[in-house]
């Protein structure tokens, strides 16, 4: 019991604290697990974050259940999750409560949020193009990626992009050095391989059920539950990239404007924690703060399955090639997949004169520059969008 109340204490102190987006998490979790409280050694710790890079779906969230797992099994997990997530699920909450009660679509400072998203997924891009498509080969994947997402804007466009995509990493990478790498003793779960197993057929089991179940009962929160769901467990790459395929979920439908999904997204950078927490304010906006925690379970309940399936398996797939190789195309597509939600919507929603787009590359270049924190990109957006405002 004391294990896992010092689980829940630590994760949500993390949660509260964490800002930066996943990255920056990465390197909070490794101060304060591996350095200060040395619950894992380095080795551990970088098995555990390479395994969350090939899973879909929210890598540092991911990580940190893993970690709880790894320290108290799978209630050490769960609660892990719950800690780092829901002190901004509670902030986004509040957030869509405040444009419930009050007309803010034409304030200045929510056109300054949108900018924020312009300087947030264009630095996003720019770290993931780096790291994610270092040669010709994979550049030509996120290019192709691009055209086809741009072009056949389709709910199931994304969805072909990425199975392509991981086919073709197949088809180039199988055989190449560049996936090995030096394998150090197996590392040990406490979860068991049938516990994994029932984990992961849930997790596909849902996929085929919860459209069954929506056309049945043609119930809101079921649709909102199998919108979610679907969008937490065929995203690559991390929060950034829930981006598109959020839009094309949600805005289309009515569900919320553009004007409103954008400001949602810029708010999500001024608070710590996951970017998949922008379900909450999705949810929220939508159907009230009942259908923001729906959104919130449903958005994450596919990562914590895969982190629960795939633990005990991860020392006999971290030695095949084969598997990295699809995950080299996929990771390739993601990028291009992203660079398609920057022009639309992101650009397309945001940048309308020459002001815009002076004060969006103002806001890129305090963040990929002078190295700011996100919140003080966000404050800094929402005081020049509402200073246009006033002098536009």
């Amino acid at each position: 019991m004391k294990t896992l109340l010092e689980i829940f204490v630590v994760s949500t102190r993390l949660g509260l604290t964490s800002f930066g987006g996943p990255v920056a998490h990465l390197g909070y979790f490794h101060e304060e697990y591996v350095r200060r409280r040395k619950w894992m050694d380095e080795q551990a710790y970088a098995d555990l974050v390479a395994l969350c890079q090939f899973l879909p779906g929210p890598a540092s969230s991911q990580v940190g259940i893993g970690i709880g797992v790894m320290r108290a099994g799978a209630i050490g997990g769960i609660l892990a999750f719950i800690g780092f997530t829901f002190p901004s699920v509670i902030a986004l909450l509040f957030f869509a409560s405040f444009l419930h009660i009050f007309d803010v679509s034409s304030a200045g400072w929510i056109h300054g949020l949108k900018l924020v998203a312009v300087a947030i997924v264009a630095h996003a891009i720019m770290g993931m193009a780096k790291n994610l498509t270092p040669d010709l080969q994979r550049r030509t994947i996120a290019v192709f990626a691009m055209v086809f997402t741009l072009l056949l804007q389709t709910t199931y466009t994304q969805i072909g992009v990425i199975l392509l995509s991981g086919l073709i990493g197949y088809l180039i990478y199988r055989q190449e050095e560049t996936v090995q790498e030096d394998l150090k003793a197996a590392v040990r779960f406490p979860l068991s391989r049938k516990f994994a197993t029932i984990s992961l057929c849930l997790f596909f089991g849902l996929l085929v059920v919860l459209p069954i179940i929506k056309e049945l009962t043609a119930s809101n929160y079921i649709t909102l539950f199998d919108s979610f769901y679907r969008s937490g467990s065929l995203v690559f790459g991390g929060g950034h990239v829930v981006l598109p395929l959020l839009e094309r979920e949600f805005v289309p439908t009515g569900w919320l404007s553009e004007e409103q999904f954008l400001a949602g997204y810029g708010a999500t950078q001024a608070v710590p924690g996951p970017l998949f927490t922008f379900a909450a304010y999705i949810g929220a906006v939508a159907y009230g703060w009942q259908g923001g925690l729906i959104a919130t379970i449903a958005v994450f309940l596919p990562a914590i399955l895969l982190v629960f399936g795939t633990l005990p398996f991860y020392d006999a797939l971290r030695r095949n090639p084969k598997i990295k190789s699809i995950f080299m195309g996929i990771n390739a597509a993601v990028v291009g997949i992203l660079i398609a939600a920057f022009y639309n919507p992101v650009w397309t929603s945001s940048i309308f004169a020459p002001i815009d787009f002076a004060i969006a590359s103002i806001l890129f270049c305090m963040l990929a520059f002078w190295k700011l924190p996100p919140w003080i990109i966000v404050i800094a957006g929402a005081i020049g969008g509402t200073l246009q405002s006033f002098f536009m």
